[in-house]
């Protein structure tokens, strides 16, 4: 009979099993393509906006603080040029006003109606690709002549088609869906951190005098 601590193991392994096996599945071409969206926004000074509900809104937070800050090490050079790239998901007041006023469908087209501008990029991030402010705001990104990208996950839902380009996890487990849009921006500030050249801090302790 296998005890409490044994199940857990088992339960632990096969997940993570089950995520490798997605990640097998993982297209680098497309990976690739939303590393050049990125350099294209970045190299033309345009800026950058990131979406998603949910997790996937923790995500775009998390994508954006690294874009604008972790790229760039630890003591950033002042004259280096930054990423101008912004997370339509932490502005809880005018989030929660526009809710509120408007309804949730609005919370990003309004914003990209107040900030977007003409060329700019948007990503965006979605585990079903069908959330409706989602598609509110790839309907009106096209309107406003913005590029789109972004990061999907089971079939790639109604987003797919409206996205200029996508990098998509084939699985229709949110779990692991959203584990690997998470490794998609760790891979993403990887690789931007080596183009940049950053250095790494010592960790080496200093040996006591």
């Amino acid at each position: 009979m296998k005890t409490k601590k044994n199940v857990v193991v088992d339960f632990a392994r096969q997940y993570l099993a089950g995520l490798q096996r997605v990640i097998e599945r993982v297209n680098v071409a497309q990976v690739a393509g939303l590393i050049r969206d990125l350099q294209q926004a970045y190299d033309a000074d345009q800026q950058i906006f990131i979406i998603g509900n949910g997790g996937s809104a923790g995500t775009a937070s998390h994508m954006a603080c690294d874009l604008a800050k972790t790229v760039l090490g630890k003591l950033p050079n002042k004259t280096k040029k930054r990423f101008r790239v912004m997370s339509m998901t932490d502005n809880t007041p005018l989030i929660t006003a526009l809710s509120n006023d408007l309804g949730f469908d609005h919370v990003f087209t309004e914003q990209l109606k107040l900030f977007a501008r003409r060329g700019d990029l948007l990503v965006v991030i979605s585990g079903s690709g069908n959330s409706p402010n989602l598609l509110r705001a790839l309907e009106l990104a096209r309107e406003m002549e913005l590029k789109t990208t972004g990061l999907l996950g089971f079939d790639g839902g109604r987003a797919l088609k409206l996205l200029d380009s996508a990098v998509l996890i084939p699985d229709f487990s949110y779990g692991y869906v959203e584990d690997l849009h998470m490794v998609m921006d760790h891979l993403i500030t990887a690789y931007f951190c080596k183009e940049f050249a950053v250095a790494k801090p010592n960790t080496k302790r200093r040996a006591k005098k």
